[in-house]
């Protein structure tokens, strides 16, 4: 079986009875554990409206998360790009990029990251952007970045500072095939979202390795999968601990999102049958168990599907479960740790 790199993805979890300060600051506490145990990358997503996700703004958590690291890569899974203005991002990411060269990741995703009412917000704009949309922005941010507008663009005098030679290693995020394509005719490394989207894993992943294209970035196709994970000494301990998850998923795609659940609420909540619905799909792929039963389980899917990476999130209710999953993960897929 193939061996990935192993990263994480941190949606900075506000849990019950704590508060975003508190979600922050369990954030910096886990990159530095995770950096420590030979992670490679560190991602945080972009959220809005969701009382029980901290991480609304990514590229202030990357700065914050950046001058208390020094050597876990830090980036975006994602900046939803449709939210924003491509030369906001530019300047963004080009500063990250200046202050901590070679560390910096920016994930470009076109979901909103949130409802639709919130996303009118945010976009001062009721219009949904279209497959064409979305392309133009990304063609107006790499150009901000490597100075390629055509002579006749009208924001072709505009230099990003920083941001013009300062570019970030940028990625493309998605949950279809379509991303897929873009990120294989671009020639750009792809990160799908596996952990909500296993259904669409196959043939996402075959589209992009069919599209892909050389570029100066990738000789080769370079795939990440995000994956849910939730590791404990007992498959018993591992399902109460990952009850919480569950529980969350169902109230938001009631459109009740809250803070995140204890496992003691989850463990006693009564699921109404859609609920009980809700959770069980969630949780189909996700991978929950003891130490052998994650190594099997992440090795079986890199293999699958012959990913280079895997992008672990843990969704759990305490700071302190969440560094012991990913210290147990670290230790059975044989991580090298950073040097002291």
């Amino acid at each position: 079986m193939s061996h990935p790199l192993l990263s994480v993805l941190d949606l900075s979890i506000v849990g019950r009875g704590s508060t975003p300060a508190d979600a922050l600051a369990s954030s910096r506490l886990l990159a530095q554990g995770v950096e420590r145990l030979g992670y490679h990358r560190y991602w945080v997503a972009e959220h809005h409206n969701m009382p029980g996700i901290a991480s609304s703004s990514p590229p202030v958590l990357i700065a914050h998360l950046a001058a208390h690291t020094t050597t876990l890569r830090l980036g975006s899974g994602g900046v939803m790009l449709p939210n924003h203005s491509p030369l906001v991002v530019a300047e963004q990411f080009g500063m990250l990029e200046a202050l901590h060269p070679g560390r910096i990741d920016l994930g470009l995703g076109r979901a909103p990251g949130t409802d639709q009412v919130t996303a009118a917000a945010l976009r001062r704009s009721t219009r949904r952007e279209g497959d064409d949309e979305y392309f133009n922005q990304l063609g107006e941010l790499l150009a901000y970045f490597n100075g390629t507008f055509p002579d006749d663009h009208p924001f072709g005098r505009i230099v990003a500072t920083p941001g013009r030679g300062y570019q970030p290693a940028i990625w493309l995020l998605g949950s279809s095939d379509q991303s897929a394509h873009l990120a294989g005719a671009l020639g750009l490394p792809f990160s799908f979202a596996h952990h909500f989207a296993a259904g669409n894993t196959d043939v996402a992943v075959a589209t992009y390795r069919r599209a892909f294209q050389p570029s100066a970035v990738l000789d080769e196709p370079y795939l990440m999968l995000g994956v849910n994970v939730l590791c404990a000494p007992s498959n018993d301990e591992a399902q109460y601990i990952a009850g919480p998850g569950k529980l969350s998923m169902a109230r938001l795609r009631q459109g009740r999102p809250d803070v995140y659940p204890t496992p003691e609420e989850a463990a006693a909540h009564s699921y109404s049958p859609l609920e009980a619905e809700t959770a069980r799909s969630w949780g189909r792929n996700h991978v929950i168990g003891t130490p052998d039963g994650v190594r099997a389980g992440l090795l079986e899917l890199a293999d699958r599907t012959g990913a280079e990476e895997l992008m672990i999130t843990t969704m759990a209710h305490g700071p302190d479960h969440r560094m012991r999953s990913y210290k147990l993960v670290a230790d059975v897929m044989a991580l090298t740790p950073a040097p002291a």
